[in-house]
């Protein structure tokens, strides 16, 4: 069984709680996409998006 720690978890489950990152992992299972790309329809900076 893999072990998690505290952390990790609630670090993982504190970045998929915001509907905008769940939306660009969305559009990344269906493939590579540049940052461009994936900033433009949630009128995020790219720094943002790469964050």
């Amino acid at each position: 069984m893999v072990k998690y720690s505290s952390r990790t978890l609630n670090r993982t489950f504190a970045a998929l709680a915001d509907p905008t990152r769940r939306r660009i992992l969305a559009h990344l299972a269906r493939g590579d996409m540049c940052v461009t790309r994936l900033a433009k329809p949630h009128s995020m900076s790219l720094p943002a998006v790469s964050k």
